[in-house]
Formats: structure tokens, sequence, C-alpha cells
């Protein structure tokens, strides 16, 4: 049977939270952003005013205020914006129990099994949606609808603010085809780029291109971005908290200041690999392969991989891995803007199985000691909090940590934590 998929999009959500009791603000050019003292920091959020003037979330302040002179700034609120989220996802379950959230301010809805009991047309429980999230919350909502997440999502960036579009099957050759392909979800830089000098233009393009041919280009991601332009994606809404395991366990910061020399780049490296090994444990999976992608001042990246010599989750065996690829690839003398690590090839805790390899220096005895240490230290973080045990690398040191540890500071470019799917 055809689904009925909603993608319901808050419109400018941190900006619309802190303006709902400002209404002497209303009409003017207003951001919101994570340090507004720093001339580095950046955009996150503005409303339709700002907009007016070309602002763009992530770009610095200073690129704004270049464009907005009289951009009013105001701090985030990220504590009242979550508890705005779960008031939002609570309206959405009034009309489905097939919630996703997709980040903070946006959510797909399952509608197929429930929209006779509201009448039974997707456009109106849509309208209706907007209407309630306004009334409620005083704040507006885009709506797409369609037949799958892809291409609901699509929907919903195509008219805002407070606006619903539906894509039927038939509408896609004259609706979605015709659209750029940076449109398309999960088409970034690196991907419109290499397509651009196949001629790759539009969605129709990617579509028309071929499934073979894009994999030869993209690999597996190739195939994944034909089958959302050719509407093939059925990727099913599944309600919070029952999302499949993560394919993938990554973190990256960029740093308040450039990171120089072995020192401080092992500092960073501990940081992220204390972390990433954190968020391995709470979902009882090891990690086969580490990657480190390293950004410098020029926004140039590189990216490295190491197979690890057993799947592991412990934070050391991560951080060596992560050095080990940084000594092959990087000039300590260049400075290092950005760094991510990101565990991939997981597999539950439970399933590794090892090899005896005489040429191994630590033992199984040894790696279980160190993964029942970094387990009480996760217990010490549950009960204290995360800032309680930090890596002894890190102490003292004047660089960002990574969400939830001692000293965070919103750095230019935010710091990210992922787990990918």
């Amino acid at each position: 049977m055809e689904r009925t998929i909603l993608h319901c999009d808050l419109n400018g959500f941190y900006a619309s939270v802190e303006l709902r009791d400002r209404p002497d603000l209303w009409d003017k050019p207003v951001a919101v952003c994570g340090d507004p003292e720093s001339r580095h920091g950046i955009i996150l959020a503005k409303n339709e005013a700002a907009k007016r003037f070309q602002v763009k979330t992530a770009e610095t302040i200073w690129q704004a205020r270049k464009k907005c002179p009289g951009l009013i700034l105001l701090p985030a609120h990220h504590e009242e914006y979550r508890r705005v989220s779960r008031r939002i996802n609570a309206i959405y379950e009034r009309y489905t129990d097939l919630v996703e959230p997709f980040g903070i301010d946006e959510s797909w809805l399952d509608i197929t099994g429930s929209m006779h009991l509201f009448g039974g047309d997707a456009r109106d429980i849509a309208d209706e949606l907007r209407a309630v999230v306004r009334r409620e919350e005083r704040l507006t909502i885009s709506v797409g609808v369609s037949f799958n997440k892809v291409f609901a999502k699509l929907g919903s960036d195509m008219k805002k603010p407070d606006a619903t579009t539906v894509i039927t099957r038939a509408d896609v050759p004259a609706k979605v085809w015709p659209l750029p392909v940076t449109d398309l979800l999960f088409v970034g830089r690196a991907a419109d780029k290499v397509l651009l000098e196949y001629g790759v233009r539009t969605i129709g393009d990617l579509a028309a291109f071929g499934r073979e041919g894009l994999v030869r280009l993209l690999g597996k991601q190739g195939g994944q971005l034909y089958d959302y332009a050719a509407g093939l994606e059925h990727s099913p809404v599944t309600r919070a908290g029952e999302s499949p395991p993560p394919k993938s366990v990554g973190n990256g910061i960029t740093f308040r200041r450039n990171l120089l020399g072995w020192e401080d780049i092992h500092t960073g490296v501990a940081l992220l690999s204390d972390s990433v090994a954190m968020r391995l444990r709470k979902y009882a999976l090891k990690c086969s392969t580490v990657q480190v992608t390293i950004r410098d001042p020029n926004f140039r990246d590189i990216c490295r991989q190491k197979r690890l010599g057993s799947p592991s989750y412990v934070s050391r065996d991560i951080s060596r891995a992560a050095m080990a690829l940084i000594r092959e690839a990087w000039n300590p003398k260049v400075p290092i803007r950005a760094l991510t690590i990101t565990g991939q090839n997981l597999v539950p805790e439970g399933e590794v199985t090892e090899q005896l390899d005489l040429f191994r220096t630590d033992t199984t005895p040894q790696r279980q000691r160190r993964e029942r240490l970094e387990h009480t230290v996760d217990g010490i973080r549950s009960k204290y909090g995360k800032a309680s045990i930090l890596p002894a690398a890190t102490v003292g040191e004047d660089i960002d940590h990574p969400p939830g540890h001692a000293g965070s500071i919103p750095p230019p470019g935010g710091s990210r934590g992922r787990d990918r799917h």
C-alpha cells in the first residue's frame, strides 16, 4: 500500500522560540548565535527579516553583520529548545504513533494507518497540524507530504514559512526533477563537485544517470542517491528510541584555536577518542575501523582510515589508531582547524571473536581490564556528570571539549557528535 509520510519542519526554530515573547523584534532582522560577543561565532538561526538580507545559518557573525549591519544578535537557550521540541513531538503523536525526530526541529510522521481517523486527506491533516502548532506553541511549521521520507522532506523545504506542499508520484517529473541536485537529502559539497564534472546539475539528471554509473562514481553512496532521486527510497519511519543501531559513531570539533604540533594534536585526539569510545560503549558496539578527517584553516580536508587489530570500544585503542593515521598523513607544523574521529564497521560487543596473535603485545586479560575500567568511568560519569572524569592528556589544556565534557565552549562552527544510521 502507498504510504503517506509527512515531514514537519519548524521554521527558524531557535529564532522563533526567542521571539515569541519579543513582539518589539518581530519585524527586525534577528539571529541566534553561539557567542554574540565573538565576531568568529556562527549564526545558528535567523528570522524571516534576516533572511531578506541573505543572512545564512552557519556563517560567521562578522559575515552576517557585513550583509546586515543592523542585525540583532540573541544568545541561544538550548534547554528551552529541547523542551519545546518535546512538546511539538507530543502534538505530532496525537495523529500517529510513528514519529521519528530528525534533529531538534524536524520530524517525520507516518500517517498511513491513522489518516482515516482524521478525515483521510493528508493535506488537510498537514494543515491542521500547522494550525495546532501555531495555536498551542505560537510557532510555525512547514509540512511536506509524500510517499517516502526523502520527498516529504523535499516538500517541506519548498515553501517556507508556514506552508504545506504535496508531492505525489505523478508530481515527481515536474516538481522534483528540475530542482538543483543539492536540494536532495545528503548531497553535500563533495558529492556535488564530483557530479558537476559529469554534467549532473538537477535531481532529474541524477535519476537519469543510472544506478550502476553512480555506484562506480560515488560507491555505495551513489546507489543511495540514485534511489532518492528516482523515488525508490522506502526506509520506515521509526519511533523515537526504536532506531536501528548506528552504522558509525563519530565526533568532530572545530577548535577555538588551531592545533599546532604533536602535543596539541594528541590532546584533541584524546578528547575525541574518549567521546567516541564512550558512545560506542553506550550502544554496546565495537568499531573495527577508525577514520580521521583533518581540516586545515583554508577548509581543505583529508580523510584517512585504519583497521584495528581487533574490534574495540576502548579510547586508547581508538586514540592510538587516530594518531598513527595523523602522523602518516600530516605535517605537525601545519595548523589543524578541525578534527573528526569516527568508529566504523561496527559489531555488537557480544559477537566479537578474536584469533590468537603471537605478535600482539596486549593480552586478552589486559584488554578486558581496560574495558572494565572504562565501563567504570562511564558509571561515574553517569552518576556525577560527564565532567567528573576527563582524559589525562586534556587536563589544563586550552582546547574545546566535546559536548557534555567540562569546559565545553561552543567554538566557531560548533562541535558535532554523530551517530550515523
